[in-house]
């Protein structure tokens, strides 16, 4: 038996001799090649259409490998390739391949743990192709520089390290055959993978308000906006470690993120007062601020309408993750303690498709709403228009004269079935709210988060849209500022400054790109507007360049004069406020001079202006010249004030951040 082994093993090596090194180099450099062609190349179109999982796609990647070099001719020449390294091991939440030169090979790439909980992989298996625990997708390159590859959590699912391909050998057995191959590592995790899913967010903004020439363009229009969600992205950006797309910063709402002291209204006149101060700009002194102040009134809640309110809750596939469906069931518990005994509580929610989990409650029977909240769970496909129009329904059959319904949806914005197209949405949503049922919108978690849709819901149903990122922010939007967001004051509130040619040469408003109104609009009362809710604080700001001053940027024009004749009366310009009563169709006219005298700023107004700042240099402003992090931090921290519940010291904390993240 031992001599027949042994003349078979003879005959296998005659067969198949050894190759020369330079044949070694050559078949190992092809193999290397077809598995790029299979698995590595951003132009193959395989790599946008595969939605496998990344160890199906390497298995099916070395399959095809081994095809290609079958032949007999390759089978003899290739007898004795050693197998090139696909042993995959990841460091814990590394996720991203990006190209590197030969210099950095060998060096590991360390990076932080994500900040979201773990991956629910139950949910992963049932949404898996081949029944694997990790899903895995590519994205789109970040630049023309450089590609990501997304691999997944792989690291949660394995509970271990997890090495991911490196080509080092076969890049060295490449340059042995005279070939080049691309050389990979495993880089810090970057925005795009963060949140376990490939980024698809969509955020809803403009490019910053342009400089306006005063003789050529005096007056300025826009809506209030009392929304908060771009401040509660940001923070999450900056927590999670790195800093917010430009998009996502919307300068307003950081601004109103916030309580400020204004002084209240009088009572038995306008539901909210209004003014307006000039002071030094500081990252400019040849400029000055206008800030416009308008505070409502907070009216005794103990004897409030009663409140109706229908949950709309998003239970699709991609609300499964903690931060979403588990942070808003929890969120919304909190919110239960805040009603009154006669307010009443349903829930729709919508999937597939949708369906009503809870009929009209007494808020009162807390067992019965929590339970219903309890067995919500998430599957299946995004179906927003039915989920919208069976809400609608039950919300109708609700409401009742003398009290207040309002819709709250909860959702990460994920549209997909039905009406998709915020246009769309806008219109159906604009079509409902004169029925005196408004919608609120409550975003919950990254990655997918649909933040137009979910702004053209909230500005055209009457309503705000706030971002939800932790159980902190759910008390402060759910219990402490719960009347705001659900007992409105004054609707279709609008703003109109006219500035004087005479005394302002330039001017521009920071933020509201969003907001913006024409002319014409202001005066009209069919175009709709933001709403003020009881205790609400607005805040608008103006940069203007006064006449004469050395940071003028615009040319005088050579045919026609700009200016008029100079004015003594020292009246910086004129505003106007146009708001409606609850239930009202016809607007009320308010109107303030806005006076040409500098003083010092209180702290609300510092603080406020530190916070423009801030979203100022997170969107790259060019004017703010050297004014930087550090001066943003010490004109924030000079301007704390009570702070009662720490608001504004964690803004600040969020300066530091982005400051460093920003080096």
């Amino acid at each position: 038996m031992t001599d027949e082994l042994e003349e078979l093993r003879a005959a296998m090596r005659k067969a198949s001799p050894d190759p020369d090194p330079t044949s070694r180099a050559k078949n190992l450099a092809m193999a290397q090649r077809n598995f790029d062609a299979h698995q590595g190349s951003t132009s193959d179109a395989r790599l946008t259409s595969d939605r496998r999982p990344l160890v199906g796609r390497i298995i099916s990647g070395v399959t095809d490998m081994f095809q290609s070099i079958s032949t007999r001719g390759a089978l003899t020449a290739s007898t004795a390739i050693v197998a090139i390294g696909l042993f995959v091991v990841l460091p814990e939440g590394r996720d991203i391949l990006t190209p590197r030169s030969p210099a950095t090979l060998g060096q590991e790439a360390v990076t932080p743990k994500p900040i979201v909980a773990p991956t629910d992989l139950e949910g992963r298996r049932e949404r898996s192709d081949e029944n694997f625990a990790v899903q895995s997708e590519e994205l789109l390159d970040a630049d023309e520089n450089e590609s990501f590859v997304r691999t997944g959590n792989l690291a949660e699912a394995k509970g271990d390290r997890v090495k991911l391909f490196s080509r080092t050998q076969s890049a060295e057995v490449d340059a042995a055959a005279g070939m080049e191959a691309p050389m990979m590592e495993v880089a810090p995790m970057r925005e795009l993978a963060i949140f376990g899913e490939p980024n698809t967010e969509v955020f809803a903004n403009e490019p910053a308000s342009s400089l306006k020439i005063t003789a050529q363009e005096p007056v300025s229009t826009f809506s209030i906006d009392v929304d908060t969600a771009a401040y509660a992205v940001v923070r999450s950006s900056l927590m999670a470690g790195f800093l917010p797309p430009v998009d996502a910063v919307r300068i307003e709402e950081m601004i109103n993120y916030f309580p400020y002291e204004y002084a209240a209204p009088t009572v038995g006149e306008a539901p909210f007062s209004q003014t307006a101060t000039v002071m030094t700009t500081p990252w400019n002194a040849d400029t000055k601020l206008v800030h416009i102040a308008l505070q409502g009134q907070l009216p005794a809640l103990e004897n409030r309408p009663a409140l109706n309110l229908v949950f709309l809750i998003d239970t699709s596939g991609s609300m499964q993750d903690p931060n979403k469906l588990p942070l808003l069931k929890q969120s919304f518990k909190l919110m239960l303690g805040q009603l009154h005994k006669d307010d009443q509580v349903a829930i729709v929610t919508y999937a597939g498709s949708a369906g009503q989990v809870l009929d009209a409650t007494p808020a009162s029977d807390r067992t019965t709403i929590l339970a219903a909240l309890e067995n919500l769970h998430s599957g299946g496909s995004t179906a927003g228009q039915a989920g919208l129009q069976q809400a609608y329904a039950v919300a109708d059959a609700m409401a009742k004269d003398g009290e207040v319904t309002r819709v709250i949806l909860a959702t990460d914005g994920d549209f997909n079935v039905g009406i998709s197209n915020p246009d769309a949405l806008k219109d159906f949503i604009a079509d409902k709210r004169d029925t005196g049922t408004y919608l609120s919108v409550l975003g919950f978690g990254r990655g997918n988060l649909d933040d137009a849709t979910m702004q053209a819901l909230a500005q055209n149903g009457n309503g705000a849209a706030a971002y939800i990122d932790t159980l902190n922010e759910a008390q402060k939007v759910l219990v402490d500022q719960l009347s705001g967001a659900l007992f409105p004051i004054a609707g279709d509130v609008k703003v109109q400054v006219e500035f004087n040619p005479a005394i302002v040469a330039e001017y521009r408003l920071i933020g509201y790109e969003t907001r913006g109104l024409a002319r014409e609009d202001f005066n009209n009362d069919k175009v709709d507007a933001g709403d003020i809710g009881a205790g609400h604080s607005v805040t608008a700001i103006y940069e203007v360049t006064p006449v004469g001053s050395p940071a003028v940027l615009n040319n005088p024009l050579r045919y026609g004069a700009e200016t008029p004749a100079t004015d003594e009366t020292g009246e910086l310009g004129f505003l106007r406020l146009r708001y409606k009563n609850p239930g009202e169709d016809r607007s009320h006219l308010i109107q303030t001079l806005i006076i040409d005298a500098v003083g010092a700023a209180g702290a609300e107004a510092r603080f406020a202006i530190a916070m423009s700042g801030f979203g100022q240099l997170l969107r790259g402003s060019d004017y703010l010249g050297s004014w930087s992090w550090g001066d943003a931090i010490e004109l924030a921290n000079s301007a704390l004030g009570e702070d009662a519940f720490g608001y504004r010291r964690e803004a600040i904390s969020l300066m530091r951040l982005a400051q460093s993240l920003a080096k």
